[in-house]
């Protein structure tokens, strides 16, 4: 039809999930957008006391609970063989806040078979609950809390693919 405007191709942007909630996605079977009201009803809750000890603000003491980061994202189903543990090594997981700040962990960091780190998804800090605020990842292995990100608004869950090899020093 002359005049008519062409049909847009672009993809649109994701629509970001609803406050306090977060989307969890990836190379992963069962995509879900989860409160934190689910996180604390759906798992065990683990509690941790962590300092965060940084140059610019000295050390910070909070006490966290929340389920594990694992088995929170094991039910979205990653797409690797759970039996292969060289398949799971190459899965990265990037979690994004609302606040800007973004993190980025391996698999075999919190895969029991490899560093199972006790990451959490905090749905509690310092006794109060964080429902109006989101979740928020805590690294209690971490000396510096920069992995801490508050507000989870998404987790990311695939393979690391290289593009060829790595170069290799001269």
């Amino acid at each position: 039809m002359p005049g008519a405007a062409p049909a847009s191709t672009a993809t649109p942007a994701p629509t970001p999930p609803p406050a306090g909630s977060f989307a969890l996605r990836g190379d992963v079977v069962r995509p879900a957008t989860l409160t934190v009201a689910d996180l604390r009803r759906g798992w065990e809750q683990h509690r941790v006391e962590v300092v965060f000890d940084c140059a610019t603000a000295g050390p910070q003491r909070h006490t966290f609970t929340g389920p594990l980061l694992r088995e929170v994202v094991t039910v979205a189903h990653p797409r690797f063989d759970p039996a292969r543990r060289k398949e799971r090594s190459r899965f990265l997981i990037a979690v994004d806040g609302g606040d800007g700040h973004h993190a980025l962990l391996a698999w075999a960091e919190i895969d029991a078979d490899f560093g199972d780190a006790p990451v959490l998804l905090a749905t509690r800090m310092d006794d109060r609950d964080l429902d109006g605020d989101g979740p928020q990842l805590v690294v209690p292995s971490d000396r510096c809390g920069a992995r801490y990100v508050s507000a989870v608004t998404g987790i990311w869950v695939g393979p690391l693919r290289l593009a060829g090899t790595l170069p290799s020093e001269a």
